[in-house]
């Protein structure tokens, strides 16, 4: 299936590692010249490497994007470089666990920092770039927690569902001038970001036992795969996915529990 990506450009936030290294590298696969970013420049640098083998141009930074002035700086310079930005993925963010008792506001709004205000800034830096693309795409990789209570989860359940709307008002905004805007949320999924929900809910439990707990409460019975949630992405960011905005498709096994 040719999915029309050949010679665009990407930017892909968090894109080191899990999820975010997954969808660089099927964009890459595609034909897509991409730019990452993530805080640690060693990952970073493995990633672009990778990136680099399958042949489309590829700029890396090591950015925070909490930090507003830097990714707009980072932005601009993968514009520069790459010629232009035809889709901007906003995938930075981890789980914060903890009930409303246990997650200081201080820690929550950190979180909400990443998850939200640094899609919010993202948007903003790409959007005079991707009004000059014929085949404008967003994606925001949120989580089914943003349309579900996740017992634990009291942040990461109110900063995604904050994103969730976000999403769909910006569609809406960014339809008059052809920019598509989705929403891709996953549900459990292999990814170094278990990190903190395993010393949290499972200390001492290895991560693969970790998985296997949480795929018994799965219909499909498994943790789903990072390249599992960058084929939707992929997609999502082709010409096939024309039709499509302001769509929140789950990535999740079944695990969603509404209608």
């Amino acid at each position: 299936m040719d999915l029309g990506l050949k010679g665009r450009r990407a930017l892909v936030t968090g894109a080191s590692k899990g999820i975010g290294k997954a969808i660089a590298l099927e964009l890459a696969s595609e034909g897509v010249d991409v730019a990452i970013c993530a805080r640690g420049a060693g990952p970073l640098q493995a990633t672009a490497a990778e990136l680099r083998s399958l042949g489309g141009r590829v700029f890396e930074r090591a950015v925070d994007v909490t930090d507003g002035p830097a990714l707009a700086a980072f932005v601009e310079a993968a514009a520069r470089e790459l010629g232009g930005l035809d889709v901007l993925v906003n995938n930075a963010g981890s789980a914060l666990p903890g009930s409303f008792e246990e997650v200081e506001e201080v820690r929550w709004r950190g979180d909400l920092e990443v998850k939200l205000f640094a899609a919010m800034r993202g948007v903003r830096a790409a959007l005079p770039h991707l009004k000059q693309s014929d085949q404008a795409r967003i994606v925001n990789i949120n989580s089914i927690v943003g349309r579900q209570s996740a017992p634990g989860y009291i942040a990461n359940s109110t900063d995604r569902g904050a994103c969730l709307a976000f999403n769909k008002v910006l569609a809406d905004e960014l339809a008059p001038y052809g920019i598509l805007v989705n929403s891709v949320n996953p549900g459990n999924v292999k990814s170094e970001a278990w990190g903190s929900s395993l010393e949290h809910f499972a200390p001492g439990q290895t991560l693969e036992s970790y998985y296997a707990t949480v795929a018994a409460g799965t219909p499909l019975r498994r943790v789903g795969e990072p390249e599992e949630i960058a084929a939707l992405v992929v997609f999502l960011a082709g010409k096939r996915a024309s039709y499509i905005t302001g769509a929140s498709i789950d990535v999740d096994g079944g695990l969603g529990r509404y209608i």
